[in-house]
């Protein structure tokens, strides 16, 4: 951790920053989990709003 003192006596704290680095385009295999989880998430919530136009 990185501290500093100004002049009238404050002390500030910084914490330490992680390493960067570039993300990797994802796989073949990643991007179909993408699309399935996708399609699950679309269902869900088009059952979600169904089921509340039924219940009203």
């Amino acid at each position: 951790m990185y501290t500093t003192v100004n002049e009238n006596g404050v002390i500030n704290n910084y914490s330490t920053e992680p390493q960067v680095y570039c993300a990797e385009y994802p796989a073949v295999w990643e991007q179909r989990n993408y699309v399935i989880e996708g399609a699950i998430a679309t269902m869900f919530i088009t059952a979600l709003v169904w089921v509340a136009f039924a219940v009203s």
